[in-house]
């Protein structure tokens, strides 16, 4: 185990932390990473100051998540150093559940540079040995994996480690076992691994998920084809309701042997794109939570990823439940 679990560090320091008895709807874990960007306009080799925020795929869920009125547990690992105390806070003040989240004395935060060069946006990590990189499956509580109704997994945490990908896979077969739901996003990141160790982890993966919600870019480097009708295929044989985002201009929804094309909600201005596809899927699951057909959670999702892109950060422009609902609906907005 790489630490303690965190309501043992907050109580040897005094402060109040009580670990929650239930399970919340969703449970999700992986890398939450300290974020250094620079002024907009201005590359990181030429800035003189830097913001900071913070940022991870499954983080990002659990906060749309929230903000959207579930409840939702995110039980990763950040270092217990400056930069994961911020992270663990700020997660918490989102109303996510972090009792089972892990504050590492062994290992620290990850850290993530973000800069936009002649108009592309660029990513650079400091991540190797990080906190969540040492996670291992003895570091996660399973009776709260089995208390949920859904356990969210993405790639990425499969990518960083050994440990970690057997952490995911310990994961994801506890739910199985437990009868929860498991929802799997792929989320390719060819930074931290090959193709071919992807395929290996990442596609046996999606036979688990009750939920698949890959990109159609990532379905064929997974599939090694540009030939629709074979990806779709290899599609329909898994058992998963299957949300395929951003084929063309909507998502492809495949469900039980049937497909249907939702357009994507338009997007007034586009700021940032990072936290998109997070965004995508907190409205998804979401709506699944809530007692949505698959068809309306994936416009509840399209509607959260078209707000995510309007705001700069990861994570901080996902909506409420309230401005969701009101898209939803087609109500206007008051403004005073």
């Amino acid at each position: 185990m790489i630490g303690c679990f965190v309501n043992s560090l907050f109580v040897e320091r005094g402060e109040a932390l009580i670990m929650t008895a239930s399970s919340p709807d969703l449970v999700t874990f992986g890398e939450s990473m300290a974020l250094l960007m620079p002024q907009e306009n201005r590359t990181l080799e030429h800035a003189d100051s830097l913001q900071s925020a913070f940022g991870g795929a499954e983080s990002n869920l659990a906060i749309g998540l929230a903000r959207l009125g579930c409840s939702v547990g995110w039980c990763g690992a950040l270092g217990d150093d400056p930069l994961g105390r911020r992270i663990f806070k700020a997660i918490r003040g989102e109303g996510v559940d972090v009792s089972r989240a892990i504050l590492s004395s062994a290992a620290p935060t990850g850290l993530m540079f973000r800069e936009e060069i002649a108009g592309r946006l660029a990513v650079h990590y400091n991540r190797k040995g990080s906190a969540a990189s040492r996670i291992e499956p003895d570091d996660i509580d399973a009776a709260y994996v089995q208390g949920a109704r859904i356990l969210h997994v993405t790639g990425i945490t499969m990518a960083l480690s050994d440990s970690a990908r057997s952490t995911a896979l310990h994961a994801m077969k506890t739910a199985k076992e437990a009868g929860v739901k498991i929802s799997f996003d792929p989320n390719l990141r060819l930074k931290l691994w090959s193709i071919e160790e992807a395929r290996e982890a990442l596609l046996p993966a999606a036979e688990l998920a009750d939920y698949f919600l890959p990109g159609w870019d990532e379905l064929k480097l997974l599939y090694d084809t540009e030939d629709e009708q074979k990806i779709l295929d290899r599609v329909r044989s898994l058992q998963a309701v299957t949300v395929i985002k951003s084929k063309g201009d909507g998502s492809l929804l495949m469900n039980d042997g049937t497909s249907a094309f939702i357009p994507f909600y338009p997007a007034e201005k586009i700021v940032d794109t990072v936290g998109a596809g997070d965004g995508f899927c907190a409205g998804f699951l979401a709506g699944i939570l809530k007692g949505m057909d698959a068809a309306e959670a994936v416009r509840l999702g399209s509607i959260c990823g078209s707000l995510a892109v309007q705001s700069r950060g990861d994570w901080e422009a996902l909506p409420d439940w309230r401005a969701a609902q009101q898209r939803l609906n087609n109500s206007g907005w008051v403004e005073r």
